[in-house]
Parts: C-alpha cells; structure tokens; sequence
C-alpha cells in the first residue's frame, strides 16, 4: 500500500540532513536543528475536455499505469513556470498532435486527486477545460494516451474512466451539459 503522504517518506531534514525532521501539521515537516519546512502541497494538473465541430468528446486510452487501458481525457502535469493554459496547449500538443490556443478554452472547474507515482500518493489538483474546435481534426496518440477517438457525448460513460478525477470531472460536466 502506498502511503497517503509522501512526506511520510522524508526522515531526514533535505536541507541539514539532521534526524529531527518533525511533522508540524498533516502536510508539513520542521528541521529542529536549521528551520527548514517543508510543504506538501498539490501539484497542479490540467485536464481537457475537447469537444470537436460534431459535439463528439475526444477521448483515449491509457498507455500506461495508472489505470493503464480505461478511458482517459487529454491532460496531464504543468511545468515549472508554467500557467495552467499553457500547460494544458503543451499537454495536448504532446497527447494528440492538436494544436490549441489559450482562447480556445474555458476553464470549468476543479477536481482533487491522488496520483501513484514512483511509489508514493501524489496530490493533485486537476484543472478541467472545455475546448470547442469548429473542426473535425483526426488527432494522433502519443506520450500516455494512445487510441485516441471521438465518442459521441450521449455515448459517454464516466464509469469506463479509470483515475478518480477524471471519472467524476465527466459526472460533473455531462450533469452540467444536460
């Protein structure tokens, strides 16, 4: 079982190297020895919800784990000194070989989410867009994302999406749709 925290994993102070690396609240630890904190935050991830001319969703499967061959939408982790719309053109980019700009989106909403990733529960924060393409482009599967398609939108069933955020993002949009 991974643990809920990664901080949990730190024993030592990053900075010093002293053992007296106390917790100092459920997400964050304190050097005794040089003062050091250390924060575990969310890291922030963006999420697309890319609708084409038709009002077909674009959708694919994961390549990998987690959740590897369940249902995926086009997303994923933002760099550093990168904003959110930034972060979601490169993600798609790099996912689907579509090209989008910042006014091509709106954001919509938030969903929290635990992510495995080398061993331990990383936080996120995933950032929903909806963005309309007045097109029918024919994307292209690359990076974790593969068998990428159009899937009508009365078609579509959360269920089959396997990370936790991503299945309740479509409950609350197809909610908010219809």
């Amino acid at each position: 079982m991974l643990p809920d925290n990664p901080l949990y994993r730190f024993e030592f102070c990053p900075i010093c190297g002293a053992a007296h690396f106390r917790p100092m609240a459920h997400n964050a630890r304190r050097c005794d020895q040089c003062g050091f904190t250390l924060y575990t935050n969310p890291r922030g991830a963006t999420v697309a919800i890319i609708l084409n001319a038709r009002g077909e969703l674009l959708a694919g499967t994961r390549a990998c784990q987690p959740a590897q061959g369940t249902l995926d939408l086009v997303g994923g982790f933002m760099e550093m000194d990168e904003t959110a719309e930034e972060g979601l053109c490169r993600e798609v980019r790099e996912e689907s070989g579509l090209i989008i700009q910042p006014q091509d989106m709106r954001y919509l909403f938030s969903q929290p989410n635990t992510y495995p990733f080398s061993g331990m529960c990383v936080k996120t924060i995933d950032l929903f867009f909806e963005v309309k393409l007045d097109y029918c482009p024919t994307p292209e599967g690359a990076d974790d994302i593969s068998g990428l398609r159009w899937i009508p939108l009365n078609q579509v069933k959360p269920e089959q999406f396997g990370l936790h955020s991503i299945r309740k993002g479509m409950e609350q949009y197809l909610h908010k749709i219809n």
